[in-house]
């Protein structure tokens, strides 16, 4: 009795290990190319004001790394959604500038940054638009390069602002390409679905019901 219940368990444990750490192959080749396409974007833009006086990556920062993954590797996900993406990122930007702008001090460099990125997970979530770079966006405005320090309120429109919207258009136009996938996610049956429809995502649905 107790090798049968014993087998039972084992054999329950197993696939539960498969299950969460099988892969789906196609929709690991979307994350990967949609990843790329992405950040190559913000890349190429980059490169178009790169000098050699000018050296930072303004444009490229490490929080996009993650706000890719999130768009890319988990497009139905709440945290990739356009809300979470615009105002949790910016909202961080903003909280970012002004802590370091006030409550920078020399002789506590940590103080300033644990405190964005806290009051930035605070705003988040108050706000209901939590998004994981938003934190990473928090700190870069305190522990960045002087030129980004030097930004100010700057830093909000390049890189964040510029960035999350190159990354969103890229998201909409590459992940709506699946039959498998629908960015912004509506609760639909998402494969009867053409590319136009999904790209139009802010077009009402014709078999809903007007609400009077």
């Amino acid at each position: 009795m107790k090798k049968k219940k014993l087998k039972k368990s084992l054999q329950k444990a197993r696939y539960i290990v498969y299950k969460e750490t099988r892969h789906n192959p196609t929709d690991n080749a979307w994350s990967f190319f949609g990843g790329f396409l992405g950040l190559s974007a913000i890349g190429l833009l980059q490169s178009l004001f790169h000098s050699d006086e000018n050296t930072d990556i303004l444009f490229l920062i490490g929080a996009f790394g993650a706000t890719s993954v999130i768009l890319f590797g988990n497009p139905h996900g709440p945290f990739a959604q356009p809300r979470n993406l615009f105002f949790g990122s910016l909202i961080s930007a903003v909280i970012g500038v002004t802590v370091y702008k006030f409550f920078f001090i020399d002789s506590m460099i940590w103080f300033s940054p644990a405190l964005s990125v806290s009051l930035a997970i605070l705003a988040m979530q108050y706000t209901k638009t939590l998004h994981p770079p938003g934190g990473a966006i928090a700190l870069i405005a305190n522990i960045g390069s002087g030129e980004i320090k030097s930004m100010g309120y700057f830093y909000v429109i390049n890189p964040i602002l510029t960035g999350i919207i190159i990354l969103f258009v890229m998201a909409i136009l590459f992940n709506n390409l699946s039959k498998n996938r629908i960015y912004p996610y509506k609760e639909v049956e998402i494969r009867p679905l053409k590319y136009a429809e999904k790209i139009y995502f802010w077009k009402k649905e014709t078999n809903q019901p007007d609400i009077v």
